[in-house]
């Protein structure tokens, strides 16, 4: 799951906040789709269309700008009105949803963040993004762009985050960049094309679990046909933009102070002691236990609950490589996974939503009033369809719009013969686009604050140059897989 960064000033001046009567108007909205809730679970029975009404309710609200947590507490509400369900109904569902996959993501999510921070704590991260940047040391400039990336790609992988792993990796890639001429603006493009490159490829990021749940495949699957090509053509798409950007703002004087030149880079970690070599310990160890845990689960097609001993056990392998004493690691471990609390409360309300709604069968209702006719819709512009989603996709939340849109849409595409491997090109693209375009996001923003980097049309521009070609790639593969 992507989180915001707060740019800083760099990034420019903070809009003015929202009048009392546009921040009211979500919570008016809400207060009426309920009321209208209630009317609806009085005057009808499962099953009925009206269960359409709690999801509707979350998409309006959380693109309104409502805080996420509220939105699904709402639109929890809203079922339980519609449904009115009786109490053992009511007990089924909540305990169901304990266990539930969606759930099941959103712990996921919380054990993803308590590795990052273990990774932190030992300086695994730190050692990862100089290792990499050494290998292009005095290679010249295109070959530490692509060290830069892949540092960056590496990371996000790693951790599963793109906010988290570039607020570490920044302060190591910023004075490399600033000594070797790069300007903000092409730091930020080269920070902000690696990192989502290595968001779609992270093995157990929350959204991508999501999507090979969703789309019943597992991650080699994932990568040969849906995050792989992604990958590849940001790498690819890097030779050009990268120095593009370079030429342009380096005419606008967008270089880095004299002082930015001096600070600590990421070549020039310490090369001897104990701890240095403790540190280079437990980074080869973790490499290995990520390697072979996205290894097994290639191979074995491993389910959804895997994530839930890989993730752990890289922890507590890591920690003991660095020596790390089980207490510290136990605080670290938890103070990770403390920070993302809010996000697994807010998965276990989404399995708890789902339920309630599969109490009022509304997809049963639209399949038979209107499956005949949507059975006869081609297979290939549903899915563009379901795919560009993703433009008005919910904020902040990839892995609940892939949630949201497999429950949605599962069932009309499943009818439609699209296959697993066309499901995670669907999903993927409908929980990625809104990444690159076509309008700013937290992501953009995100790595031009780390970066120093003041002028966002350079971000946006890059996003729309990796969204055409990404459109017509995905789009050729739909063909042929469908």
């Amino acid at each position: 799951m992507t989180q915001s960064v707060t740019a800083g000033p760099a990034a420019g001046t903070t809009p003015d906040p929202p009048s009392p009567v546009r921040r009211s108007m979500p919570w008016v909205a809400a207060a009426v789709a309920l009321a209208a809730s209630l009317a609806a679970g009085l005057l009808s029975d499962a099953p009925t269309m009206w269960g359409l009404l709690p999801i509707a309710l979350y998409a309006f609200l959380s693109l309104a700008g409502m805080n996420l947590l509220a939105v699904t507490g709402i639109a929890v509400a809203s079922a339980v009105l519609v449904a009115l369900p009786p109490l053992d109904e009511t007990v089924d569902v909540l305990d169901g949803s304990l266990t539930d996959t969606v759930t099941i993501i959103g712990l996921i999510i919380v054990l993803g963040a308590a590795v990052g921070e273990v990774l932190r704590v030992t300086g695994v991260a730190d050692c990862l993004v100089r290792n990499i940047l050494r290998v292009t040391e005095g290679r010249g400039t295109t070959a530490l762009m692509y060290g830069m990336m892949c540092a960056c790609l590496v990371l996000v992988a790693g951790l599963g985050t793109l906010a988290g792993a570039l607020a570490i990796a920044a302060p190591l890639l910023v004075p490399v960049a600033a000594r070797a001429g790069f300007t903000r603006s092409a730091t930020a493009v080269t920070m902000f094309l690696g990192g989502c490159a290595g968001l779609a490829l992270a093995p157990f990021a929350g959204a991508n679990v999501a999507i090979m749940k969703a789309a019943d495949t597992g991650y080699l699957t994932y990568v040969l046909v849906g995050a792989g090509p992604l990958a590849v053509l940001s790498l690819l798409l890097a030779a050009v933009v990268v120095p593009w950007v370079q030429r342009r703002s380096a005419g606008q004087g967008d270089f880095y102070r004299p002082d930015e030149l001096t600070k600590d880079a990421g070549g020039d970690g310490p090369a001897e002691g104990a701890e240095a070599v403790r540190t280079r310990h437990a980074t080869w160890v973790f490499v290995t236990v990520l390697v072979l845990t996205v290894f097994y689960a290639a191979l074995t097609k491993a389910s959804t609950t895997f994530p839930l001993i890989a993730l752990p056990l890289m922890a507590v392998c890591t920690a003991a490589a660095a020596r790390l004493s089980p207490l510290h690691a136990l605080k670290a471990f938890l103070a990770g996974a403390r920070s993302l609390l809010p996000m697994f409360l807010l998965f276990w309300l989404l399995a708890v939503l789902f339920g309630f709604i599969d109490l009022l069968q509304p997809y049963d209702v639209v399949l038979e009033t209107y499956g005949p006719g949507l059975r006869g819709m081609s297979a290939l512009p549903f899915a563009l369809t379901v795919a560009a989603l993703g433009w008005v996709g919910v904020p902040g939340a990839t892995a609940a719009q892939v949630v949201l849109i497999s429950e949605v849409f599962g069932p009309l595409g499943t009818s439609l013969g699209i296959t697993p491997a066309a499901w995670v090109i669907i999903l993927l693209w409908a929980s990625k686009a809104d990444t690159y375009g076509p309008l700013p996001n937290a992501n953009m923003v995100g790595a031009m604050g780390l970066a120093r980097a003041r002028r966002l049309p350079y971000l946006l521009w890059t996003g729309w140059a990796l969204l055409i070609p990404a459109c017509a790639l995905y789009t050729i593969l739909l063909i042929v897989l469908l």
